[in-house]
């Protein structure tokens, strides 16, 4: 319980710490602005489109009477529309990192400089940067699209499709939204996908309670934009304690004391 209240504190701090430096928050919410945009484009398609998808999905539906095909379709429906939302809040920070990948590495290194000590730089040009990026964000796509069809399946299993299967749904989508937000500080560092989930497992309920909180807000319209520098900083604080070499934790220490961190994975 203390690693999940620590990942919260990660993630307040990360915003403390923007909100302290108003030009680094509005030089973070530019990318946010564009994905925004374009995310909000395609739900709006998915909303208007969804019935007619389950109708065509369904033809061995057509001849049922009423109100038995309304509430069949209605369901399949909402099932759909809530795997689509559920899509976009994992493939959101993706996206919106590699549209934003100069801002918020520049937002990440600011981080390291303004807490002291090294600050660790890639040395890689900027289109590596955005290929790696993509090519493990298509990676982790993957496993979370395993775990979408999944939670999907589950949810015709009555009442745990109504209760269970929401919860750990939100449990994935933090899980992997927060390696999506931690990968910026650990691609600097040199710390390669494997490494990185390798990192996550080591403490899952501090990346829980870094990222769990984060994908509920994200539900709200706008305040996925709003959060996004934030987050990019408190992931980089929590990357910062993750792989700081074994030593006992600073009193002052920006999220609390967890122990001695785990190694790096370098």
């Amino acid at each position: 319980m203390r690693d999940l209240a620590g990942g919260f504190r990660y993630l307040l701090a990360g915003q403390r710490w923007v909100f302290g430096h108003g030009r680094w928050l509005g030089f973070g919410l530019l990318p946010g602005l564009v994905s925004l945009v374009l995310y909000a484009g395609a739900l709006i398609g998915l909303g208007y489109g969804a019935d007619d998808l389950t109708a065509w999905a369904t033809p061995f539906a057509d001849d049922w009477s009423s109100p038995w095909l309304g509430l069949f379709r209605g369901f399949l429906t909402a099932l759909v529309f809530c795997l689509g939302l559920f899509l976009a809040v994992i493939t959101f920070t993706a996206v919106t990192l590699l549209i934003g990948q100069p801002f918020y590495e520049s937002l990440s290194e600011q981080v390291d400089r303004g807490e002291g000590g090294e600050v660790p730089e890639s040395g890689l040009p900027l289109w590596r940067e955005l290929w790696i990026s993509a090519r493990d964000s298509l990676k982790v796509l993957g496993r979370v699209l395993l775990y979408g069809i999944l939670l999907f399946a589950l949810g015709f299993i009555p009442v745990v499709g109504q209760t269970v299967v929401p919860v750990l749904g939100f449990c994935v989508s933090g899980y992997f939204l927060t390696q999506e937000l931690t990968s910026v500080a650990l691609q600097r560092r040199k710390v390669q996908l494997d490494g990185q989930l390798a990192l996550m497992r080591s403490r899952r309920l501090l990346v829980l309670g870094f990222g769990v909180p984060l994908v509920l807000a994200f539900l709200v319209p706008l305040v996925a934009v709003f959060l996004m520098p934030g987050a990019v900083a408190g992931a980089t604080l929590m990357v910062r304690d993750l792989l700081r070499p074994e030593e006992p934790p600073a009193a002052e220490s920006v999220a609390g004391g967890f122990g001695p961190p785990p190694p790096a994975y370098a």
